[in-house]
């Protein structure tokens, strides 16, 4: 039986195939009568790769492209986040430890105010923050998260990483006289995500998934949920392209987010690792193909990640870039292009945001690298 329903809705999303909200349609009404389990997670990736959105397992769309606001100063941010939403950008990322979510609501609350985009039109991912990953602090921390972004709710929710720091008053990075993190070493991954299922049960977030969690974290909450994981955000480039994760995500149906997308070069000189990850946007193979299809480095990058299914959240303030960042859908890669930068992958050399900058965070029983 399922496998009959599924040939059924392949034929009619093949003669909906030219018309894109159809098929978006197609599939949300799919799931008020029939369980998306039995639909393989291969369809999912194939609509990712031919259209700009992705379908949630709870029936919500989700843009391919988001605008990423980590590291810009709040004046920066509010033009960035303006000229991203005056491109067509409605998928915003951000997190407390950005120190961001008030200015994000403020620029937001214009937009709604003005009818310029519906709440509706918006998706918006924010995130647990390591000091808060503890079962009594979810509800607390996404409560303060939707005040300042001034929603009722967040379309996806993630546990920004699978480690946690101690509560040490309003400190995001507490430390102690030795500039050492101060771990909380108790964490629980199984009683935080039951948590986390109760901001969906509430209506606080739309959906909840992880972020920089390895495989064998993401199963040991899969053991147990009632809700399942939607989302993984992780570390994702040309030059990191975790195969192995990538790939036991999509047999879990679980979706990938790619942050630092395009390498994040000012991590890298930050934390000193400019000779073991180059320049991405330098590389040869990369410029090669950016000549042949008439395109910039960065949409080569980020047009590779999206073709595999993948979504990714660009930070730039620069709005030639901001706007370039996001054409990436009417064209594509042949497969030998593909297979050039697929080969250019260094594997775990290839990290940038390894958390070294929080001093003694390898010592947590948790950290997942």
């Amino acid at each position: 039986m399922p496998q009959l329903l599924y040939a059924c809705l392949i034929k009619v999303v093949y003669c909906a195939h030219m018309h894109k909200e159809k098929v978006k349609l197609v599939l949300r009404n799919w799931n008020r009568y029939y369980s998306y389990s039995v639909i393989p997670q291969s369809f999912y990736y194939t609509q990712a790769m031919e259209n700009d959105t992705i379908l949630l397992p709870n029936g919500h769309v989700m843009p391919m492209v988001g605008f990423g606001t980590w590291q810009a100063s709040e004046e920066e941010l509010q033009d960035a986040l303006n000229i991203a939403l005056e491109a067509g950008y409605r998928h915003i990322d951000t997190a407390p430890v950005y120190e961001n979510e008030k200015v994000i609501g403020h620029v937001l609350k214009e937009w709604f105010d003005s009818g310029r985009i519906k709440r509706s039109d918006i998706f918006i991912v924010t995130k647990l923050p390591c000091v808060g990953n503890r079962p009594e602090d979810v509800e607390p921390w996404i409560k303060r998260s939707l005040k300042d972004l001034q929603l009722e709710y967040v379309d996806l929710y993630l546990i920004h990483t699978p480690f946690a720091l101690k509560k040490v008053g309003e400190d995001l990075h507490p430390k102690d006289e030795n500039g050492q993190i101060l771990l909380d070493l108790s964490t629980d991954h199984v009683k935080v995500w039951a948590e986390m299922e109760k901001q969906v049960e509430c209506g606080r977030a739309k959906a909840i998934g992880l972020s920089n969690f390895n495989i064998p974290q993401i199963k040991r909450i899969l053991k147990n949920a009632k809700i399942k994981v939607s989302m993984l955000q992780i570390e994702l480039h040309v030059f990191f392209q975790q195969k192995e994760l990538v790939e036991y995500c999509k047999e879990e149906n679980i979706f990938i987010t790619a942050y630092s997308p395009l390498g994040s070069r000012g991590l890298v000189k930050l934390l000193n690792k400019t000779e073991k990850v180059p320049d991405m946007l330098q590389n040869d193979v990369v410029l090669e193909i950016a000549e042949k299809y008439k395109k910039s480095p960065a949409q080569i990058l980020l047009r590779f990640i999206v073709q595999n299914g993948i979504v990714v959240i660009p930070k730039s303030t620069n709005p030639q870039r901001i706007k370039e960042n996001k054409e990436l859908f009417d064209w594509e890669l042949k497969p030998e292009d593909m297979q050039k930068l697929k080969n250019l992958d260094l594997g775990e050399s290839a990290r940038i945001c390894d958390f070294e900058f929080f001093k003694g965070i390898r010592n947590h029983p948790e950290f997942p690298f």
